[in-house]
């Protein structure tokens, strides 16, 4: 366990919204309980900024921001975390808010298909197909996303390389999960971790259903690395998906590319949320805005 207090209070409220069994749970009930959680640590909007939502493909719900302050033509495409089963764009609403402002540059969240009503690939080609459209006034991208949206964001980048896609100048992972083995490592330390547990993330691919085979779902099984945008990587120490995140980070830099890695020794899964009510988690997300804006060119 952690011993910072603003982390261990921040696991607690979340424990007061959301139980630690909540997976045993129906997904409506589920989705209930995370609505909840998220609004419980909703925040201001930073002055200036305005949203702007639209529709991708006839059918694909996204969101704009724009902050008071843009110093870019880069755009930031964020990817919510919820382990495919939940999440919106109101869940991760105050911390695509609060990315723009720091950033100084446009984003573009994606309301994507979730598991169990849809299985593999939705989640994937919809994200691809909003990483597409974005692409077609020329403009450059730094991917983005946490926990399930950090390995969307792991897998949409390595299909765009395969698949000749070019404009990607970054990707931001963070707490992501990358197709681990659930067998060694921070899957057997942190099995019980705060947050989320080794099996509640085999739940979470249970659901989802991906090949066991397809590198797109399980970046970690990718042969080839090298050609990748530069990543800003970040991880929680108290976190079952700890290792994913170091090991991809160390893959990349093997392959030659340009990394970042930062993990957060005080941290547990999901502590963007805690940003407002811990010091670690307020340093972590300084250094996540500070690694997105070098990405972008504003830092």
């Amino acid at each position: 366990m952690p011993t910072e207090p603003g982390i261990l209070a921040f696991h607690a409220r979340c424990e007061a919204f959301n139980p630690a069994d909540a997976v045993n749970a129906s997904i409506e009930q589920q989705r209930q309980w995370y609505d909840a959680l998220c609004a419980e640590f909703d925040a201001p909007s930073p002055a200036g900024l305005t949203r702007r939502d639209a529709v991708v493909a006839g059918r694909i719900p996204i969101r704009h921001y724009r902050p008071a302050e843009v110093a870019t033509e880069v755009r930031i495409f964020y990817i919510h975390g919820g382990g495919f089963v939940v999440g919106s764009l109101e869940s991760h609403d105050a911390i695509c808010a609060e990315l723009a402002h720091g950033a100084r540059a446009e984003l573009v969240s994606v309301d994507y298909r979730l598991a169990p009503e849809h299985v593999w690939p939705a989640a994937f080609e919809d994200c691809y197909a909003v990483l597409e459209a974005l692409f077609a006034d020329g403009r450059p991208l730094v991917v983005a996303g946490d926990s399930a949206g950090g390995n969307l964001v792991a897998g949409i980048v390595l299909k765009a390389k395969t698949g000749g896609l070019s404009g990607i100048v970054g990707q931001v992972l963070i707490y992501p999960g990358l197709g681990g083995d659930l067998v060694s490592g921070s899957y057997i330390e942190m099995a019980e971790a705060p947050g989320l547990s080794t099996k509640d993330v085999a739940y979470y691919r249970e659901v989802l259903k991906a090949p066991a085979d397809s590198v797109f779902a399980h970046p970690l099984k990718a042969d080839d690395l090298a050609g990748l945008p530069p990543a800003f990587i970040t991880g929680a120490h108290f976190d079952p998906l700890r290792d994913d995140a170091r090991a991809y980070a160390a893959r990349l830099v093997e392959a030659g590319v340009d990394v970042t890695y930062r993990e957060e020794p005080q941290m547990v899964h999901a502590w963007l949320r805690a940003r407002h009510m811990s010091p670690g988690a307020r340093e972590g997300f300084d250094h996540l805005v500070h690694g997105m804006a070098r990405l972008i060119g504003t830092a």
